[in-house]
């Protein structure tokens, strides 16, 4: 990003000495080491396939200015957002939940918080994601089956149910339909005479990296990142302390993305967001304190923890340097973390556990500001409250028991991980300036092109596990004839769709009906003219009962659905 040559963290001549004495060492004492024993294979790689050396020194810091390295809590972040770190407090604990009705996922979250939660994120069923409501033919057979589900104001109040939303933050995972779910949480909280600024939690929001990757959208991509635009403009002046979008890099992981790509497709897409709000007139430094990130924490223990400090740098440089943003909050990516769901087996399934402490631990020493871990059976179904338990103990051990949290970005100063920072820093820069060169990531999202890099790297993937070359224990190494336990999973309550389309029925029969249709009426109005904002509409709507599928359905006759052209 610079092209100034700036201070290193070591002189020329001490460089040499130390590269001096390693090829010393690489003569003497590992060639005849080699001698006795070879290595395992000829060339070792990261996860994401960055070539790993034998051993680091601070040689190899040389293209790392010691700026970039710095203290925590000052630009460019690389050690982390803040000062203190869990010294001052721990990460926020947010294992996920989202089953049957607002009342079943209810009863989860009151037992996670009695376990020692600190904070709420929500899974929503499939017709939910997707702007059905429940007793749309689409969402037969998937009513609260893999989520919970939300059709009407009153499934919201249902959810919420005696938990106080100004001392505990929500997060909603949830995208194409995700201001329609802000709007309930908006009413919700008013009906409780909260005050809006002193809400914390965040939607997902995320609405381009659903092309590039998971899949679950509505609309064409222009008006859904105008809904993107309207969402963080409406919340940095109603609601100062809520993260309007939770920028996602782990559901291109789950894609089968590298690291890499994870990283650096996550901020071509924050990339948009900034310069859509920033064409209605709103200063950098107004909204982006409140931008909020999410990704996931793999398997490979050193590459994910550069990943993050790598992500803090580069974010910092494009806020202050391409987006000309001078306050410092503007600059710390904040981001939420879950351990890789991808990586969980069901063969031997209790090494689940093993996977998720390592990956958690990784994520801490990476300077997450909260994390989901999941739970051993998540291969199986949604997790039960046992396996949920244990994950959330998994937490409390390592912020209570293991003391990794007493300093700050404690692999701070290790010459692998340094570099393996900077080497990020560089290809994620690379990629940036590709995805510009070839027209923007909109342009590159309709044409296949993120879509294809991700399959690629998926299909090398598979063709590792295959082969062998990628162990994966009790799948294609380690594998034991003994069977495993029996597993209790999280069953699936037949009586739910009944229930949760009862209530939704008398949603419908109970609303004024000429106030609905005033109001849709106006929806319509608003969504032509790109200049207005389509929350406090929206807001209204869920306030006087209007379904998600009545406003997503209404929307549909002006916007049209998105078809995505086939990638091979």
């Amino acid at each position: 990003m610079r092209d100034t040559v700036e201070r290193n963290v070591l002189d020329a001549k001490a460089i040499e000495d130390l590269r001096e004495q390693e090829r010393d060492w690489e003569a003497t004492e590992v060639a005849q080491f080699l001698q006795k024993q070879a290595e395992r294979k000829p060339g070792f790689l990261t996860l994401g396939d960055f070539p790993v050396k034998r051993t680091y020194t601070a040689a190899d810091l040389v293209e790392t200015p010691i700026e970039d390295i710095g203290l925590p809590g000052r630009y460019p972040f690389t050690r982390g957002p803040y000062p203190t770190m869990y010294r001052s407090r721990n990460w926020t604990m947010r294992q996920i939940a989202g089953f049957g009705t607002g009342e079943d996922t209810n009863k989860r979250f009151k037992f996670l918080i009695s376990q020692g939660q600190t904070g709420i994120s929500t899974d929503f069923d499939m017709p939910t994601l997707m702007g059905y409501d429940s007793d749309h033919p689409m969402s037969e057979g998937e009513v609260g089956r893999e989520g919970v589900a939300i059709d009407t104001l009153a499934d919201m109040e249902a959810l919420f149910e005696g938990i106080d939303l100004e001392q505990i933050s929500v997060s909603m995972t949830i995208n194409p339909s995700a201001w329609i779910l802000l709007a309930m949480y908006v009413v919700l909280a008013q009906q409780r005479g909260y005050d809006l600024h002193k809400l914390s939690g965040t939607i997902q929001a995320d609405i381009l990296k659903e092309y590039m990757a998971q899949k679950e959208y509505i609309f064409p991509i222009e008006p859904s990142v105008r809904i993107v635009r309207d969402c963080i403009t409406y919340c940095a002046k109603k609601m100062k302390r809520y993260n309007p979008i939770n920028i996602s890099g782990y559901h291109i992981s789950e894609a089968g993305s590298s690291p890499l790509q994870e990283a650096a497709f996550t901020l071509a897409n924050l990339i948009v967001y900034v310069e859509e709000v920033l064409k209605t007139g709103m200063q950098v430094d107004e909204f982006a304190p409140r931008l909020a990130f999410f990704f996931v924490c793999q398997a490979d223990f050193f590459e994910e923890i550069a990943k993050f400090r790598a992500l803090r740098r580069c974010y910092a440089k494009l806020m202050r340097e391409r987006f000309g943003a001078k306050n410092p909050e503007s600059m710390r990516l904040r981001f939420h973390c879950q351990t890789a769901a991808a990586s969980l087996t069901k063969p031997q399934y209790m090494v689940n556990v093993m996977r998720t402490t390592l990956q958690a631990l990784a994520a801490v020493l990476g300077g997450c500001q909260s994390l989901h871990t999941n739970g051993y059976d998540e291969a199986f179904a949604i997790p039960t409250e046992d396996a949920m338990r244990l994950a959330l103990r998994t937490q409390q051990v390592i912020a209570e028991e293991s003391n990794v949290t007493q300093t700050t970005d404690p692999l701070g100063g290790s010459y692998y991980v340094e570099a393996l920072t900077t080497d990020y820093e560089k290809r994620i820069f690379e990629i940036l300036k590709d995805v510009d060169e070839r027209g923007g990531t909109i342009k590159l999202i309709k044409e296949g092109w993120f879509q294809q890099q991700v399959a690629d790297f998926a299909y090398e993937t598979a063709l590792r596990k295959q082969s062998g070359e990628k162990p994966v224990i009790g799948v294609n190494t380690m594998v034991d004839d003994t069977p495993d336990p029996k597993i209790e999973t999280h069953p699936y309550d037949q009586t739910t769709a009944e229930r949760q389309v009862a209530r939704t029925q008398r949603v419908r029969r109970e609303r004024d009906a000429a106030t609905f249709d005033r109001l849709m009426q106006q929806l319509l109005v608003v969504a032509k003219d790109e200049s207005q904002n389509i929350m406090p509409i929206t807001i209204e709507l869920v306030r006087a009962g209007a379904t998600m599928g009545d406003i997503i359905e209404t929307l549909k006759t002006l916007w049209g659905t998105y078809r995505e052209t086939p990638v091979y």
